[in-house]
């Protein structure tokens, strides 16, 4: 089995190999959290996700990312792809209920980061002075 350095080539063998991984690497993505939590807010232009996961990220996404995060988060079956044939055209992302599952686990695991964030920095002091010597 060949495994090529393109993303499609290697999602299909992952995929494969563990589809449960797969899923989760898209939903644990960078992009990806965040994404889905600024979803379960309301539905996005694609702009407009744009400049929310900005001002919430150190450095903001780039348009090609976030495109490739949605087709696959899309694909996936977390989000919801409205193209409506006005002018100039309209495209409105939104969760699916499999999303809006997905972002209410993730958007728990970025509250609890965010509430232990002392504890886990204590810790890495801890770590960091006991492994100095």
């Amino acid at each position: 089995m060949t495994v090529s350095a393109g993303g499609a080539a290697r999602d299909v063998v992952d995929a494969a190999m563990c589809p449960y991984r797969l899923v989760l690497e898209h939903v644990t993505s960078r992009w990806g959290v965040l994404v889905l939590i600024e979803l379960l807010e309301r539905p996005h232009r694609f702009s407009e996700l744009r400049r929310a996961v900005a001002r919430v990220s150190e450095r903001g996404v780039s348009e090609k990312m976030l495109a490739q995060t949605l087709r696959t988060l899309e694909r996936d079956g977390l989000v919801h792809r409205d193209a409506r044939p006005v002018i100039p055209p309209r495209v409105d992302y939104s969760l699916t209920g499999l999303g809006r599952e997905a972002a209410e686990q993730v958007r728990a695991l970025a509250l609890w980061t965010q509430e232990r964030m002392a504890d886990v920095e204590q810790a890495r002091r801890t770590y960091d002075e006991a492994h100095r010597a």
